[in-house]
């Protein structure tokens, strides 16, 4: 995630163009990164120490885990952490804009720790989001909201995650009376927890969503578009339900519904988090079963 994060904040910025940032995440894609990259982030070696080694592999045949463990600078178990980390995204994208000629390694901790101050986020804040761990990550973006509703959350962002787009960026959680969207869909948890889980938004933007979630390449009605989304809902809630409900106290699903128009969704609080992915700006909205009122 914070590779997203970090790339839009380098085009906010003036640091990066509009066509650079696609360049680095078109390499991002097609790229691992290297374990020099990788030990320099995780601030286990300095940049000093990693070119020292990338320089000794240019006249040794060894790996650079193999020299830096020689070196000293990396312990065996170390290096076995750190090349189970050369799929991570943020990794890649570092390694992306260095062999771009776009920033240094230098520049891109540089830049982090900016962003980091700019958005008052704690080292180990950045630290979740670097390694993409939603479960982590969410409650950083959720601090106002009942535990029932971080937990519903985090569920919610790991299925956009995995089922939707995999470079999903959230932003901070408002805590509403109401929320209206061009179109929405919902379902409705009874038992245990009464929770209404809804996802709003203008209709091209759901309809992107919708397309990436089901791989279609054109979705042509709202019915279809919104009936796909609430499929997504339903696999939330399927999930939340089947991890919170015990043997005394069980949680059901009521069926998902859709509205195809300008609806409202009222309620004493309604948590809306903001969402984006597959270039598309949504919102999932929470709130009491019981209090809410759709229409």
């Amino acid at each position: 995630m914070f590779d997203r994060m970090l790339g839009n904040y380098l085009v906010e910025q003036g640091r990066l163009t509009g066509e650079q940032i696609k360049q680095a995440y078109e390499k991002q894609a097609q790229s691992r990164a290297r374990l020099g990259v990788i030990a320099v982030a995780e601030k286990l070696m300095s940049i000093p120490q990693a070119e020292q080694i990338n320089s000794l592999q240019a006249s040794k045949d060894k790996y650079f885990g193999d020299l830096a463990v020689e070196m000293g600078y990396l312990t065996p178990e170390q290096v076995t952490r750190l090349l189970g980390e050369q799929g991570n995204a943020f990794m890649a994208f570092s390694q992306a804009l260095v062999d771009l000629g776009f920033l240094s390694l230098d520049e891109i901790s540089n830049l982090s720790q900016e962003y980091a101050s700019k958005h008052g986020l704690m080292e180990s804040e950045i630290d979740a989001l670097k390694c993409n761990d939603i479960s982590r990550i969410v409650p950083i973006f959720t601090k106002d909201a009942d535990e029932k509703t971080v937990k519903m959350l985090i569920v919610a962002v790991k299925n956009i995650y995995r089922l939707v787009d995999q470079h999903v960026i959230i932003g901070n959680l408002e805590k509403k009376s109401s929320v209206s969207g061009e179109c929405v869909g919902y379902q409705k948890t009874i038992g245990r927890d009464k929770i209404c889980n809804c996802i709003s938004g203008s209709y091209s933007d759901l309809q992107k969503m919708a397309m990436s979630y089901t791989k279609e390449e054109f979705i042509e009605t709202r019915e279809d578009a919104l009936d796909a989304l609430c499929e997504l809902i339903n696999c939330t809630n399927g999930i939340y339900a089947t991890q919170e409900s015990t043997e005394s106290e069980m949680i059901d699903l009521e069926p998902p519904v859709y509205i195809t128009h300008f609806a409202n969704i009222k309620a004493s609080v309604v948590y809306s988090l903001p969402v984006y992915c597959s270039n598309a700006n949504v919102f999932i909205n929470i709130s009491d079963a019981e209090k809410t009122e759709i229409g």
